[in-house]
């Protein structure tokens, strides 16, 4: 497509939005997904320390694993990347304000706070509501805070105005992430939240014992059942506060009758308990260990958390992108949003050697493949561009073998066809060529 046609048939999300009615009926709305996920609840976590490091730990690790847009064969197996602007956004830039990562940090944290995220195509070649195919220049991260039967509220940033806004976009043209954790961290009665609502009280109680008080009680040499009594007591009370506060270091006076009782600490409960129980729960749900959280988890572990974690969320973010940017017209075309793990990333260099070597020799690897993993430049020879087994003598390979071996080689070559031609001789014919 000529520039000057890219020009005029480019479409941004937000000045449509602005150009359609001040009031356009969709029809019922309601605040809830119709899904089996709600995306409007937004847990008060986020200041929640072990809560904000486990949420913080998923979406690091998501951020890790690449999406590219590619081209796949007939058997579903990747080919090349496409050279397309979708392609740039999810590897070079996706907006004006995120790099890839940052992007794919975003949609994982949204989701896990909200319980689904909304991937908005802001700046698009056409206008996506009326054409199949389109490619994406920019892509924006919302919260969808309306939906109808085929349209979504979603609450976005808009660069142009420098603040969020919301807009109506298309279901059919929007990602939609869905936090496949959902019943574990955004349900009203869930883990998550029980875990939460404890850390709240238990703050509370902490801001009780460190709000300054004594916690001290007075025993009086009378009793205080009538009202005379309770007015003396009351008094007696409110002159040890004004010693106290009025004294430099803090020191006052009693009787030599009354009795002072210390609380050395509140009364004993079970909320500390109950949350260390509500926190092995969940490192258990969501496939996470403490040595997970801290870095110290075997391959075993990390295995399993990548299993259970951190797959079916990148797994999600996939499948939302490719319904919504790819479309039938994509598909038809073998064209896909794939996302790449590196394999080597927790793998030490005692292992590294002995994978890269059992790697090439069973060519299933390049020389030059393995030296990019190390971080060294790629050789030069054309052997480490070649799927073959370098213990191995390969057909069409010229050994070096230097002047003095080439020397005694030929020689011996020169002996061999002599005896040859002496036997031929004794026989009477001569050899063929």
């Amino acid at each position: 497509m000529a520039i000057r046609d890219q020009l005029r048939k480019a479409w941004n999300a937000f000045l449509s939005t602005e150009q359609q009615a001040a009031v356009t009926n969709y029809g019922s709305s309601s605040s809830y997904s119709p899904g089996s996920y709600s995306s409007v609840r937004v847990p008060g976590y986020n200041d929640r320390s072990i809560l904000t490091s486990i949420t913080t730990k998923i979406s690091i690790d998501v951020a890790d694993v690449l999406l590219r847009h590619v081209k796949i064969d007939d058997q579903e197996r990747y080919l090349e990347d496409v050279d397309s602007n979708l392609n740039s956004c999810l590897t070079w830039e996706a907006n004006i304000d995120q790099a890839p990562r940052e992007f794919r940090q975003d949609i994982c944290q949204t989701m896990l706070s909200n319980g689904c995220a909304a991937i908005v195509a802001v700046d698009t070649t056409v206008n996506p509501e009326t054409e199949e195919v389109f490619d994406i220049f920019s892509m924006r991260v919302g919260t969808v805070t309306e939906w109808w039967a085929e349209r979504i509220r979603v609450d976005v940033w808009n660069e142009k105005k420098g603040k969020r806004q919301e807009i109506t976009v298309p279901k059919r043209n929007t990602g939609i992430v869905y936090n496949p954790l959902y019943k574990v961290m955004n349900e009203p009665n869930s883990t998550f939240q029980r875990l939460t609502r404890k850390l709240t009280l238990l703050d509370a109680v902490d801001e009780q014992v460190s709000s300054g008080k004594l916690d001290i009680i007075i025993q009086l040499p009378y009793t205080v059942k009538n009202e005379t009594r309770k007015a003396q007591a009351e008094t007696r009370r409110t002159d040890i506060e004004m010693q106290l506060r009025g004294s430099q270091y803090g020191i006052a006076y009693i009787d030599g009758t009354e009795k002072v009782v210390q609380l050395n600490r509140p009364a004993e409960n079970n909320l500390l308990k109950t949350i260390e129980y509500l926190i092995e729960m969940l490192y258990g749900q969501l496939g996470i260990t403490k040595d997970v959280m801290n870095g110290t988890a075997d391959e075993a572990a990390m295995l399993n958390y990548q299993a259970r974690t951190v797959k079916p969320i990148v797994q999600s973010m996939v499948e939302a992108m490719q319904r919504a940017f790819i479309g039938p017209v994509g598909r038809r075309k073998h064209e896909r949003i794939l996302y790449f793990i590196d394999p080597f990333k927790m793998v030490t260099m005692k292992d590294l050697a002995e994978m890269a070597d059992k790697l090439t020799r069973s060519e299933a690897i390049t020389s030059n493949e393995i030296r990019s993993v190390i971080g060294l430049k790629p050789s030069a020879e054309k052997r480490a561009d070649s799927l073959a087994n370098p213990n191995m003598p390969q057909p069409g390979v010229n050994v070096n073998v230097g002047t003095a071996g080439e020397e005694e080689a030929n020689s011996a070559l020169d002996e061999i066809d002599s005896a040859i031609d002496d036997i031929f001789a004794d026989l009477g014919g001569e050899p063929d060529e």
